[in-house]
């Protein structure tokens, strides 16, 4: 159960991250990536680990957007 709520935890991220890779709107990573990594700590006590890796695909993702845009863009 824990698995499948963190794997919907990253596909909203994910989904909600779309808009965040146009320019100007990179700062909304720093808002989904805490969430994304709350995914993949509710992942982590699960038993299984898919969704905690695709929570974790997913904030890296966002680390590496915003690394990209210098923090802000």
């Amino acid at each position: 159960m824990l698995n499948i709520l963190s794997a919907l935890i990253g596909l909203v991220t994910l989904i909600l991250m779309i808009p965040a890779v146009l320019p100007l709107l990179g700062a909304l990573n720093w808002i989904l990536v805490p969430i994304a990594l709350v995914g993949a700590f509710i992942g982590m006590l699960s038993s299984k680990n898919g969704g905690r890796n695709f929570c974790l695909i997913v904030a890296a993702f966002g680390a590496l957007r915003l690394f990209m845009g210098g923090g802000l863009l």
